[in-house]
């Protein structure tokens, strides 16, 4: 059975929107079609006022960073995407069945921040992130080479802002962790709550957020229930 949306209000949202047809994508990247895409989203967010933290366009798919103001306005952003990119192209499906998301709390949300910025790299469009047009990584470590023909609307998290109490230390020290990247700990834990399509972050936080999550927050324990046991002074005795 297909578990419903995560939600919690306020709460921090990674999204895994993977595409069809990446392999007609592969060979040589459609720079005009990103940017429509790109221009997209970017006005979507705008409609939709979702505060949009980090992302990464690749032909692998879309990655977002978000902090949705309600629980239907991630959803409405990627239907409204994919509506526009069904309409360019020729045939076949747009996204590879239904996106993927977890929530994320504030505290992980740079490693989040970073794996989604990272994608271009980890899936070999480039050998640096910064080098991708697509994606965010540019602004938040201040290294843009090209003009861009949209305006992505950003709204940096706690975490990034911790990274240095100026403009150019924030960059600096950013750059240097996404340069860095992720422990295969920190990979392998963000990968899992995506593909599960739970919470990620400390037992505290997934505590705090069940209160007030649409569904439960992380795996349930495998197997049957553990069976009660009486004990022989509770027996009821003929």
């Amino acid at each position: 059975m297909r578990l419903p949306r995560l939600y919690a209000p306020a709460e921090i949202q990674l999204l895994k929107v993977p595409f069809a047809q990446p392999e007609a994508w592969q060979a040589q990247t459609p720079t005009a079609l990103f940017d429509d895409i790109a221009d997209w989203l970017a006005q979507e967010i705008k409609a939709r006022r979702v505060q949009l933290h980090a992302w990464s366009l690749t032909p692998q798919g879309l990655l977002m960073l978000a902090t949705p103001p309600d629980a239907s306005a991630l959803s409405a952003v990627v239907q409204a995407v994919g509506r526009r990119l069904g309409a360019t192209l020729r045939s076949g499906g747009v996204f590879a069945g239904r996106y993927k998301s977890a929530l994320v709390e504030s505290d992980y949300a740079l490693a989040a921040q970073i794996w989604v910025e990272q994608a271009p790299q980890t899936n070999g469009c480039v050998a640096n992130a910064v080098d991708w047009a697509w994606s965010s990584a540019g602004l938040h470590t201040g290294i843009v080479h090209t003009p861009r023909p949209w305006v992505m609307p950003l709204t940096d998290h706690p975490g990034y802002w911790d990274c240095g109490n100026t403009p150019f230390a924030r960059q600096a020290a950013y750059q240097d962790r996404l340069t860095r990247g992720l422990s295969n700990a920190d990979r392998q834990s963000i990968e899992a709550a995506v593909a599960g399509q739970w919470a990620l972050g400390s037992e505290r936080y997934l505590s705090k957020i069940s209160k007030t999550a649409s569904r439960r927050v992380k795996p349930g324990k495998r197997g049957r229930p553990a069976k009660s046991v009486i004990p022989d002074k509770q027996l009821i005795r003929p």
